[in-house]
């Protein structure tokens, strides 16, 4: 009974010389960034013995891959396997012989051939930034005599590949198939490409393989629309928030009071909408299983009216034009900044609302956009009635929603683009980058101005909404296959 292979599941054997990148191609093919599962490192000898990771379904093994320490000692174990042979080029029953009878003096060679022998096909991995040794030659040589479909991989780390033609031009002599893949830079569509490659040096499981994939983009489709949802949340949240606070008699008659209360509430106002952000990242980053990326924290985008605050504003969220025709879609969707709810009271209201300084004033304001800020006529509600309430939130300025929105697609592309094969911590940015609703189609920008309405309002409408949630699946998609480099609408676009 064979020890590494399963009756009808496809084996692929990743084979190559110590660090060229086996592991980390493993690691983002299968989505895997935990060491204790695959380990990617730059010590030499990390993996010391093989390892079955495998394609799971429903409980269902599809596709198994093996993880192996990598050759060590290539050239003598050509030469000891030739010496079993005898005359001529040796074949798969004498990589056998070897394994059985020379594997003690060759622990790594034997360790990675023994699954090869059994039946699972090769993957070489190669880093095309190193220069084509003896060494390489062996190890090719090797895997040819094993007879087993082969596919060599260019696990090309960085734009600099010096030797990349010299490789080429050798590996069509020993393998069925050449592909060229960056394990550290890898998006789905080239993790999705490396497998059905799978297919072309496979033929006789390839109805497994297909319906591996198939599973794959149907997994991947899910976690989209999954994504989608979390965003819409998100924005539902964040544009029904309000902040309350009760104005006591003290506060009634004295300014410097009111002010007080206005800037804590504003304070914990920019506070719980951080929150809402941060827990709607922390779900993206567990649909997508990144465990080493964290989403900065940023307080720096809702304080001061100062040039980086304005940049912010202008960069993100839609032009002046495109917020014009989206209002006229939207109608008044605008949310009332400082609501007063007393019987009568108001004196002082437009002191009350202009002591809004500092972080409030960028916020709410937008900073470099004041023809759409806050009017504190009408921003206020009389009620009648004893009760006085100060009530922040949301900001009345139309760009509010938009800037929310495209904070979310940008953290969305940084997680579902980040390779696991990448072990070190990253840091996403707050709000860095162009904005991408700019670049959206009108029909789209339209449908959510709608959408935004009503949420700005406390009444999202779910027939909307679900408008929203199909035009954000698509955007998604699109902006997955569009150029790592986003980019804004063209100048001058309404």
């Amino acid at each position: 009974m064979s020890k590494w292979i399963k009756e009808g599941v496809p084996a692929f054997v990743v084979v190559g010389r110590i660090n060229m990148g086996k592991s980390a191609v493993l690691a983002t093919l299968l989505e895997v960034d935990d060491d204790r599962i695959i380990r990617v490192s730059p010590t030499p000898g990390e993996t010391t013995h093989c390892h079955v990771l495998p394609v799971v379904f429903d409980e269902r093994e599809l596709v198994r891959f093996i993880d192996t320490p990598g050759f060590s000692r290539p050239l003598e174990a050509m030469r000891a396997i030739q010496e079993l042979h005898g005359e001529g080029s040796p074949d798969l029953g004498t990589v056998g012989r070897f394994v059985r009878e020379r594997g003690e003096a060759f622990d790594d060679e034997a360790r990675l051939l023994e699954p090869i022998v059994e039946g699972a096909g090769i993957l070489y991995v190669i880093d095309p930034g190193k220069p084509l040794r003896d060494a390489f030659v062996a190890e090719m040589e090797i895997l040819r005599w094993t007879g087993r479909p082969r596919m060599a991989l260019l696990n090309q780390k960085g734009e600099e590949a010096p030797h990349l033609e010299e490789w080429r031009n050798r590996l069509g002599s020993y393998f069925n198939l050449i592909r060229t893949f960056n394990a550290h830079h890898a998006r789905f569509e080239e993790r999705k490409h490396l497998m059905r490659a799978l297919l072309d040096i496979d033929e006789s499981n390839r109805p497994m393989l297909e319906e591996a994939i198939g599973l794959i983009e149907e997994e991947w489709a899910e976690r989209r629309e999954e994504a989608a949802d979390v965003i819409l949340d998100m924005l539902r949240k964040a544009l029904a928030l309000r902040v309350e606070g009760r104005l006591d008699e003290e506060q009634r008659h004295s300014e410097r009071k009111r002010e007080r209360l206005v800037k804590d509430l504003t304070r914990r106002y920019v506070e719980k909408v951080r929150r809402i952000e941060g827990r709607s990242y922390e779900r993206l980053l567990k649909i997508y299983r990144h465990h080493l990326m964290t989403v900065e924290d940023d307080a720096p985008a809702y304080e001061g009216i100062d040039l980086e605050a304005a940049e912010t504003w202008k960069k993100w969220g839609l032009s002046r034009g495109q917020m014009t025709v989206a209002a006229s879609v939207a109608g008044a969707a605008g949310g009332a900044l400082v609501d007063v709810g007393t019987g009568g009271l108001t004196h002082g209201i437009g002191t009350v609302v202009g002591a809004v300084g500092g972080a409030a004033a960028a916020f709410f304001k937008g900073a470099d956009l004041p023809e759409l800020g806050v009017d504190p006529r009408r921003g206020m509600k009389i009620s009648s009635g004893s009760g006085r309430t100060l009530v922040i939130g949301p900001p009345r300025n139309v760009n509010f929603p938009w800037i929310l929105l495209d904070s979310a697609l940008h953290h969305y592309l940084a997680i579902s683009r980040r390779a696991h094969g990448k072990r070190e911590e990253t840091v996403i940015a707050g709000r860095g980058g162009e904005s991408v609703v700019r670049g959206w189609p009108p029909g789209r920008r339209a449908a959510f101005a709608k959408w935004f309405g009503g949420c700005l309002k406390g009444t999202p409408d779910p027939h909307r909404e679900q408008t929203a949630f199909d035009e954000l699946v698509r955007a998604l998609e699109e902006a997955e296959r569009a150029d790592p480099a986003m980019r804004s609408a063209p100048a001058g676009e309404p």
